[in-house]
């Protein structure tokens, strides 16, 4: 952190947050860091707000690897992403001066919707149907077809993703020290004529994930990167692997993922 000392705060644009950020700034500058209003120039990236205000914060600043990223959060609670309450400064000061913080990695997952340039997700990705029909997609594992999927959708997670909309379809939950992604299913149809895994599925990185849409099935597809939807119709394939960009975050010493996960869940 000693080589750090340039922040921005990425928040929502109301007067009261507006006031709040005022108070973090004071407090950065008389610790000899400088607020910058341009996340190009940062090297420390702040979300104040709550998980998905983080989310948004990596997105909207690039998925830089070249910076650390924190969140602050405004909800009482602790959540995935966020390691500090913002009424808590004293922790915020401490633990930055008496170095207990380290730097977290977090994987991400690079998207190619068919031939445009490809987007990137820190929790998952999500392809949905749009109205109340299935529809058909096949699915690749690099280059071999694995099954032929029929349902509502599937989600395609981080590790960190594992603990979010994954969880909730009976995902597992993955160390987000293993390189890797997951697929889960949502809701498909089992019977004589399609038929599928029935539970998700872990893939390295060395391996590519195809998802052939059918070319008569739903124009628009609601496709998700974590917490956005993308207005993109008649998407045909979609490419999913694991990008070569991590997500450097703060981490408490006395803060691991799986004493998150315990907090959360347990």
């Amino acid at each position: 952190m000693n080589t750090r000392r340039n922040i921005y705060f990425f928040h929502a644009s109301s007067s009261e947050m507006q006031n709040k950020v005022e108070h973090l700034a004071e407090l950065a500058n008389q610790n000899d860091y400088e607020v910058v209003q341009d996340f190009t120039k940062a090297n420390i990236i702040v979300s104040i707000g709550d998980d998905g205000t983080f989310l948004q914060a990596v997105r909207k600043t690039g998925f830089r690897d070249d910076c650390l990223y924190a969140g602050i959060s405004t909800t009482g609670n602790l959540n995935m992403y966020c390691d500090f309450h913002l009424e808590d400064t004293d922790k915020m000061i401490d633990a930055m001066t008496r170095e207990q913080i380290e730097v977290r990695k977090y994987p991400t997952i690079e998207i190619q919707l068919d031939e445009q340039p490809p987007f990137y997700a820190l929790n998952e990705l999500s392809i949905r149907t749009s109205i109340t029909k299935t529809f058909i997609m096949d699915i690749f594992i690099d280059q071999i077809h694995f099954e032929t999927f029929r349902g509502d959708g599937i989600i395609i997670a981080t590790p960190t993703g594992s603990t979010a909309y994954n969880k909730s379809v009976n995902g597992a939950v993955v160390d987000p020290l293993l390189p890797c992604f997951q697929v889960s299913e949502l809701a498909s149809i089992n019977n004589n004529t399609y038929r599928t895994l029935g539970s998700s599925f872990i893939l390295s990185s060395d391996r590519t994930l195809t998802v052939q849409l059918e070319q008569n099935g739903p124009s628009y597809p609601i496709v998700g990167l974590d917490n956005e939807a993308l207005s993109i119709s008649h998407v045909g394939r979609v490419k999913v692997r694991l990008s070569g960009k991590v997500i450097k975050t703060v981490k408490l010493k006395d803060n691991s993922f799986w004493e998150k996960v315990k907090r959360t869940f347990l």
